[in-house]
């Protein structure tokens, strides 16, 4: 029996997580939907009841759980074809504060968790030689900019962490996609100091859909965040830093 292909989303309750459940479930997707807030889980699983969806509750600091579940949604669906994550935290730290604990938790949420996922994720579409793995990153990522430091750090760490797992599993044909989004209509974006280009999820979910589809390594959303971050990345520093951005 051919199963329709499966997506796993770790940080699905709401903003672009939520908006991908969507867009998968409209291409027939089935869905296993990861997030801590359960009641949010359930509330969109409602929504997307003409797929086959379940909802498991975690949180991905809980990083022992997450081999384990793993398995548990492996075995619950017969096959995983796309993971995706997008856990992720922006917590609010001031130009002229050092919060060590800010920058714990975002580390945390947006680095090890992702870590504590993709590693087994990677082991097991390594063996079977296909899937597609997507990390949400951000543009925060490209360079080291004087706002938000811990979590400009996270996206870096986890932008690289993305490409050498790419490295290791593209001659195994698994695909590694990382995901550059600019300003997204969420709850993050009220810690953002300054926005601009603001999209919606349901935009951002549209462009990754097409990324997976056209299996792009990196895909900034909106596209034209990649041309922007490409001069901003050959600003040299002694310039750079006198920009306050």
């Amino acid at each position: 029996m051919n199963l329709p292909p499966t997506a796993l989303i770790i940080g699905a309750s709401s903003g672009i997580g939520a908006a991908l459940a969507r867009e998968f479930a409209r291409n027939g997707l089935r869905l296993a939907l990861v997030a801590r807030r359960k009641d949010l889980l359930e509330k969109l699983a409602q929504e997307l009841s003409a797929v086959e969806t379940r909802c498991y509750a975690h949180d991905v600091a809980e990083y022992d759980e997450a081999p384990v579940l793993w398995q548990q949604i492996l075995q619950d669906f017969g096959r995983v074809d796309i993971v995706v994550y997008n856990a992720g935290v922006l917590l609010p730290v001031g130009p002229e504060e050092y919060d060590f604990g800010a920058d714990k938790r975002m580390v945390e949420i947006n680095l090890l968790g992702a870590m504590a996922w993709l590693n087994p994720v990677a082991l097991t579409f390594g063996r079977t030689g296909r899937g597609h793995i997507v990390g949400i990153s951000s543009v925060a990522g490209d360079r080291g900019r004087v706002g938000a430091p811990g979590y400009n750090t996270t996206k870096a760490a986890l932008s690289t962490f993305l490409e050498a797992l790419r490295n290791r599993l593209t001659k195994k044909g698994v695909h590694v996609l990382t995901v550059k989004p600019g300003f997204v209509q969420t709850d993050m974006l009220k810690n953002a100091p300054k926005t601009f280009w603001v999209i919606s999820p349901e935009q951002a979910a549209q462009d990754i859909v097409k990324a997976i589809h056209r299996r792009a390594q990196v895909a900034y959303t909106p596209e034209r965040w990649g041309l922007l971050m490409n001069v901003i990345r050959h600003i040299p520093s002694f310039l750079f830093r006198r920009l306050k951005i």
